[in-house]
């Protein structure tokens, strides 16, 4: 029979073996996390990166301080001025213009000419003071997810504060009291305001980091119903949408997040649409290790490759870059990763429609019937398409080194790099070194 205290020291023995083999696995140090006043609740381990020597310069002097910056892709970060150790930003909530790739320019609501919102990023601890002026055509308050903070500076209409009319402003004030990867949204009209892009990261860096992360990214996945030949959303759509960007852009108009080999590197992704997007990269394997109620426990991180982000949630995961190359990154719901689509069309897969070819070529000589062996003719017909329908982006579109991309909206790329210069620049294709590239077999 096994003893109450042999069987109670198996499963402490245990735990240290799988937390042993976590550590192990992502390169962390467990004895630090035995000096943390935050266990159980701040991931732990300081991580050898890259030497100095293989980092580029412009990264050296990004983490020279006390934590890496964000990097928010096709978006920018809100600067602060300090006003007697007070940190104070200022958010314009106004009408704006976004380009969601060239060719198609879309009416959007947001803050200080962009949507998403600029990143704003402080550290936990700080006290700040947040100015909100309206330029737009109604009232609008701001609401900070996830924030814990008193009633009063919470942002609902109505509820815990009066709305902030055109031409006003209001200030929030508080103290950050925690970590983590957050968001700021209104709550006045929201399903106007929101649908129309008014939405931003709010980062707060730990006090005292555990480990060193190279490269920091947010990226907010939105979806829009913009009909084409228009430029305004339609906010009154609840689930047929039709565009879909990355921070306020759709593919081929966004940015590949470019990283060196052996970056450890850092995603954070929020989402305030109606639909959950379970984002996947190429390549690796991430960890999930925050959630927006803040950190997950080290033993409780889990591997993945696609990460689910609900409505109203942000979701964090960690990676190292180890394998070099060019990796899709993207949302795997795979009308998301499309631009522009009508889903009441015929499906007219394995049809025979050559005598429609010949009825439309007596109208419209030259036109092109699709659909039949499936949907790639419309990556071929993008040139076919320009200018044809105004403001509009072809279904599938991109073009890599070997041909038609045949993606769109919620993609990127994810460009990894043995040498790397500087992170402020795409380094172009990648290289297959000989012997690592699919050939066709005669």
């Amino acid at each position: 029979m096994i003893s109450r205290r042999r069987y109670l020291g198996g499963l402490v023995a245990a735990s240290a073996l799988l937390k042993a083999r976590v550590s192990s696995a992502l390169g962390l140090d467990p004895l630090v996390e035995a000096q943390d006043p935050h266990a159980g609740h701040v991931m732990p381990a300081a991580t050898p990166g890259p030497t100095a020597a293989k980092t580029p310069a412009r990264a050296a002097a990004r983490t020279s301080g006390l934590y890496t910056p964000v990097v928010t892709p096709d978006g920018s970060t809100l600067p602060f001025t300090m006003n007697n150790g007070v940190k104070e930003f200022r958010l314009t909530a106004e009408p704006l213009v976004r380009e969601f790739a060239p060719g198609m320019n879309v009416n959007c609501w947001g803050y200080n000419g962009s949507t998403p919102g600029p990143t704003i990023e402080a550290v936990e601890g700080d006290r700040v003071r947040l100015f909100v002026t309206n330029k737009l055509p109604e009232h609008t308050t701001v609401h900070w997810h996830g924030i814990l903070l008193p009633a009063g500076m919470d942002g609902v209409g109505g509820l815990n504060q009066p709305h902030i009319k055109p031409g006003e402003t209001f200030v929030y004030e508080f103290t950050l009291r925690q970590h983590g990867t957050y968001m700021y949204h209104p709550h006045a009209d929201e399903a106007v305001q929101m649908a129309l892009g008014m939405f931003g990261f709010l980062v707060i860096h730990p006090r005292a980091p555990k480990r060193k992360i190279d490269r920091d990214f947010c990226i907010f996945p939105m979806e829009w119903r913009v009909d084409p030949g228009t430029m305004t959303p339609n906010p009154n759509t609840m689930l047929d949408f039709n565009a879909f960007t990355f921070n306020g852009r759709a593919y081929p108009g966004t940015s590949p997040l470019v990283v060196k080999t052996g970056d450890r590197v850092r995603v954070r992704l929020a989402n305030v649409s109606m639909d959950s997007h379970p984002i996947h990269f190429h390549g690796h394997r991430w960890w999930v290790t925050e959630t927006d109620g803040g950190q997950i426990p080290e033993t409780g991180w889990w591997p993945e490759t696609t990460v689910n982000v609900p409505p109203g949630t942000t979701r964090t995961v960690e990676f190292v870059a180890d394998n070099p190359g060019d990796w899709g990154f993207h949302c795997h719901k795979s009308h998301h990763a499309m631009n522009a689509m009508d889903h009441d069309v015929p499906n007219v897969l394995g049809v025979d429609q050559t005598k429609l070819k010949e009825a439309l070529d007596r109208f419209v000589p030259g036109s092109m019937v699709m659909g039949t062996s499936g949907m790639s003719e419309h990556a071929e017909h993008a040139d076919h398409l320009a200018g044809a329908v105004p403001n509009t982006l072809p279904m599938m579109t991109g073009t890599g080194p070997f041909g038609p991309v045949e993606m769109g909206g919620m993609f990127t790329i994810l460009k990894v790099r043995d040498r790397l210069d500087t992170y402020d620049a795409d380094p172009g294709w990648y290289e297959y070194p000989a012997g690592t590239l699919a050939r066709k077999v005669e």
